[in-house]
């Protein structure tokens, strides 16, 4: 277990969101770059998977209304507590059908907290214990009577695809901006690239200070060899080091759109 890890459950969650927030721009620097995808009249804005909501602070200052789905109940307190008014906060997984799932917590969780922000529907070997949780598709959430989704982040940590299905309709009728976390090795990459690719979608990254285009970009050797970043946990990754960064999330646009360029909404049944 990381310093992180330990420290976090001995903090009021208000804290530990806070410096969640502040520290995750220097984390994953796709967040201090929501402006290259993001479009500054934001509609609504989703945050599947949203932990202590670094996301979602940051996305509550760009869009009108921001919707966290969180899975563990929590997380999903101190969301509720620590976010600005515009964010709604459903707790339930993401999935593909709605119903109840099996949750899955690494097995030193015994306090079924959540604080690593590895918990998924997809048991792999570092978890040990299960709660049973609400689930629902995002196309379940009502999202055609509020307006437009502008941008979508993903990060549920292997069950990308079935989260991805349960948005079909969604993708086709918004076209918005996924920012999605995929780690080969949890599961493959390329069905989720091919899923999106069927709804118009290219990938991109961002492995240094230029966003490079997914199909120049061998995704998984990458991770391979830069797993040893991963070991360094939160605290570590964040202070300054020479070194490349584990890139791990994958920024999607529909409709020939570049990151960095202005969206323009010609596409959708909300330019009809």
């Amino acid at each position: 277990m990381t310093v992180a890890a330990r420290i976090g459950p001995l903090l009021p969650a208000r804290l530990v969101g806070g410096l969640a927030a502040a520290v995750y721009p220097r984390f994953e620097p796709e967040l201090a770059r929501l402006a290259d995808f993001c479009p500054a009249d934001c509609d609504t804005a989703l945050d599947v998977g949203g932990w202590y909501g670094p996301w979602s602070r940051r996305l509550a200052g760009r869009a009108r209304r921001v919707i966290a789905v969180e899975p563990v109940p929590h997380l999903a307190r101190a969301l509720d507590a620590a976010t600005p008014a515009n964010v709604r906060v459903v707790r339930a997984a993401a999935t593909d059908r709605p119903g109840t799932a099996r949750l899955w917590l690494p097995h030193d969780d015994r306090a079924a907290r959540g604080d690593r922000g590895v918990s998924s529907l997809v048991r792999r070997d570092i978890h040990a214990r299960a709660l049973d949780v609400p689930c629902l598709p995002l196309d379940g959430l009502g999202l055609r009577e509020e307006g437009r989704v502008d941008f979508v982040k993903i990060d549920v940590d292997g069950n990308e695809l079935p989260v991805l299905r349960g948005a079909a309709e969604l993708l086709d009728r918004d076209h918005p901006a996924l920012l999605v976390e995929l780690e080969a090795r949890i599961q493959p990459t390329s069905p989720v690239v091919d899923l999106l690719a069927g709804h118009g979608y290219r990938g991109w990254v961002l492995p240094g200070r230029s966003w490079v285009p997914l199909d120049d970009f061998d995704l998984a050797a990458h991770q391979a060899d830069t797993a040893h970043v991963v070991r360094r946990g939160l605290l570590r990754r964040v202070l300054p080091f020479k070194g490349p960064r584990y890139v791990n999330s994958v920024l999607f646009l529909a409709g020939g759109r570049r990151p960095g360029t202005a969206a323009v909404r010609d596409h959708g049944a909300h330019a009809r």
